[in-house]
């Protein structure tokens, strides 16, 4: 197979793909010392063909692949899309659509969760993919052969993987649960990366409204930062640094220095002083304009809920072939034990059908848990 190299052959091959109502997509990127991914190549599939495209060739213009992704006739198959989609949208400002994340349908045919490539790649077809190449640095030019072969099998697996857990959903009725997700993965705010949001990221939980304006402020001025210097956001400050900052709230560079998630002598750099500008910044903020605080959880019998409603979850999960997962996290279990009006997906659409509305149930006393022939089953209580 020939590597495409140039804008015309890449435009003829994306003409030819566009004849097809599927095809299957897959891209090699960098990102280790990067903030935003280096595409370096593209692999795409029909029902005869396979193209493997050197995104990094000198003079290549990538416009016809990010209007085929743009085509609303053509479905685009992904596995584990997020950073695909990511790629194409930092590049184009084009979300693909339709698409078909095989990995989220996996889930939802209860495969695990979150199923690896190649686990799912067996699993449907019994072929074992070859993953020497995985971690290869796909930037090096030229290709071998090896990353030839290994790019097409990418997207050529795919085409069955698609075929079979396409069928098995309609078979079981729930093409409409994927179509669901896909919402989701396709929303541009999904991909919002605007510096102000950044906080939002963050896995940091803060009670007050002082602690939050300057998390957000100082979450902000690191997105910028790794924005402009195109680095990774944790080489520029790690996310318990910053949840230091927004706790203790430095106001000089000496209280800065005190702070032990801080690397030693960043104080003394120019980053220092505009940490320092952060903190001051979010506390000069109106704490009245924030966004409201989650508020304390009085409910001593929250943890015990909290497993009670895991319990059910895996019970749900397991006599539906579907991974929990897809279904709730802990998080939105939390959310549930502390409000029956929480705004979960679990308590939305074919969630709530599948689980939600047991979930409240158990916590009103209205279905008990109890163990039959060794499984856990849900019993009604009047």
């Amino acid at each position: 197979m020939d590597l495409i190299t140039t804008t015309a052959d890449l435009a003829a091959a994306c003409s030819r793909l566009a004849k097809h109502p599927v095809i299957t997509v897959d891209t090699e990127f960098l990102r280790e010392t990067t903030y935003y991914p280096l595409l370096c190549v593209v692999q795409m599939a029909s029902a005869e063909e396979a193209v493997v495209i050197d995104a990094l060739a000198e003079g290549i213009d990538l416009k016809p692949f990010f209007e085929l992704m743009g085509n609303e006739g053509v479905l685009k198959v992904f596995h584990a899309a997020r950073q695909d989609i990511e790629i194409i949208w930092h590049q184009a400002g084009i979300i693909p659509h339709p698409v078909f994340d095989t990995q989220v349908a996996a889930m939802v045919l209860g495969y695990g969760d979150s199923i690896a490539y190649d686990q799912l790649v067996e699993k449907v077809t019994g072929h074992r993919p070859d993953k020497t190449h995985r971690f290869t640095d796909w930037s090096r030019r030229p290709l071998t052969k090896e990353q030839m072969h290994y790019a097409v099998s990418d997207v050529t697996h795919l085409r069955d993987v698609f075929a079979a857990l396409d069928a098995d959903l309609k078979k079981r009725r729930r093409s409409e649960w994927v179509s669901i997700e896909m919402e989701v993965l396709t929303s541009p705010r999904t991909y919002d990366f605007h510096p102000e949001r950044a906080w939002e990221r963050l896995k940091t939980r803060v009670r007050k409204p002082k602690d939050l304006a300057v998390l957000m402020e100082v979450a902000a001025w690191r997105e910028q930062e790794a924005q402009s210097r195109d680095v990774p956001r944790g080489r520029v400050l790690r996310d318990e640094a910053i949840s230091d900052i927004a706790t203790h709230a430095p106001t000089t560079l000496e209280k800065l220095a005190h702070l032990r998630s801080v690397p030693k002598g960043f104080e003394k750099s120019k980053w220092g002083a505009d940490i320092v500008a952060a903190v001051e910044r979010g506390l000069a903020r109106d704490f009245s304009t924030l966004p409201k605080l989650e508020k304390p959880r009085n409910n001593s019998n929250g943890a015990a809920i909290v497993e009670l409603l895991k319990v059910l979850l895996r019970m749900t999960a397991e006599r539906h072939a579907v991974a929990s997962k897809v279904i709730a996290t802990v998080d939105h279990l939390e959310e549930i034990a502390a409000s029956d009006e929480a705004d979960v997906p679990a308590l939305r659409g074919w969630r709530r059908e599948l689980f939600g509305d047991a979930a409240l149930k158990l916590k009103r006393g209205e279905l008990a848990l109890a163990i039959e022939k060794g499984r856990v089953v849900g019993v009604q209580r009047a």
